[in-house]
């Protein structure tokens, strides 16, 4: 991932990240530069990567990357032609090396570059409200609209034909042509990413961004925050109902959609024509195939492959769930019958 808006400080010499992580290593050439820092798939020859989990071990054979942070129990899952960094604690030391790339990427204050659109040159391009503010760094289509009160801070490029609600925060995004974004959305935000610490929690950097693709809905009041090492991708022709969280780098594949306070955690991905019921939580760094239904309420805690229909805590076959709860069901329905019956008296 090439981020369109972080500033990369680099290259950094090895000897500067060795002394971040508190390594010594005399093997090393000290004096060699390191250009970034990426994910396993997108690091490339002289860039350094994390390596935190077996359940990236696929990922970490091929990697590029001639670098790695990681533990002594994964290295020699790294490719020969990737170093490997041994620490206690990687998505520490990947936050602290990180922060030596991209330092202006922790912290998220309000945008003290916005002015009044009228202001702008966007003043006779596009139809907009009361008290519309725009940042430095943003492009804006043909016939688009926002809502009153709206903010479209730094960072944003905002295709054809989309419509912006009122009240609505957006930074640090790509939004494709004809998208909806309702009212009361915050997009595009640092998300949930910390490390506990009495003293201090540590923020994790977040050098992502968040890209919606064509013809997407984003309900009332949802919140979709931006990647860490990569991007969050709204897919195609995905609706998203009110009340929804999508936490950092989650990938959504197109025509899905999803229904009203619905939270989904970080780097889980969603296949292609997925159905998700109200009120469903999906735990992070899952993978959920393509063409599933999750039923309403349920809780997603391990992956899902394609074609299947779950529902319940923790989520399973809807066939396994009506059989392990048909005292459940039969008391429901006797509820509703008895209801209906009073009704009709």
């Amino acid at each position: 991932m090439d981020n369109p808006f972080f500033v990369n400080k680099g290259p950094v010499k090895v000897s500067e990240i060795l002394n971040i992580l508190n390594l010594k290593n005399k093997d090393l050439n000290i004096d060699q530069s390191i250009n970034d820092i990426k994910d396993l798939y997108n690091a490339k020859s002289n860039d350094i990567s994390f390596f935190h989990s077996k359940k990236y071990k696929d990922l970490a054979i091929k990697t590029k990357a001639s670098f790695c942070i990681t533990t002594e129990g994964l290295k020699n899952d790294l490719p020969k032609n990737c170093i490997p960094l041994i620490v206690d604690n990687v998505l520490i030391s990947t936050s602290k090396v990180t922060t030596k790339f991209y330092p202006d990427s922790i912290n998220d204050n309000f945008d003290e570059t916005v002015e009044n659109i009228n202001q702008t040159l966007f003043k006779d391009k596009i139809k907009y409200g009361i008290n519309v503010l725009v940042g430095s760094n943003v492009k804006i289509g043909e016939n688009c609209f926002i809502g009153h009160n709206s903010i479209i801070e730094k960072n944003v490029i905002i295709g054809n034909n989309c419509t912006i609600g009122s009240n609505t925060i957006i930074r640090n995004s790509l939004i494709q042509d004809n998208v909806k974004i309702l009212d009361n959305c915050v997009i595009g935000k640092h998300g949930f990413g910390f490390f506990p610490n009495t003293k201090n929690n540590l923020r994790y950097p977040h050098i992502g961004t968040v890209i919606i693709e064509e013809n997407c809905e984003i309900g009332c009041g949802s919140t979709i925050d931006r990647g860490s090492m990569s991007n969050t991708v709204i897919g195609k022709n995905t609706y998203l109902d009110n009340q929804i969280h999508i936490a950092h780098n989650v990938k959504i594949g197109k025509n899905s959609i999803i229904a009203g306070q619905v939270g989904i955690a970080g780097s889980s991905i969603i296949g292609e024509n997925v159905r998700i019921g109200g009120q469903a939580g999906i735990s992070g760094h899952l993978k959920i195939g393509n063409n599933v239904e999750i039923g309403g309420g349920s809780g997603v805690v391990r992956d899902i492959p394609d074609n299947s229909k779950v529902m319940g805590y923790p989520a399973k076959n809807i066939r396994e769930f009506l059989r392990d709860n048909k005292w459940y069901i039969k008391r429901l329905l006797l509820t509703l019958m008895q209801k209906f019956l009073k009704m009709w008296r």
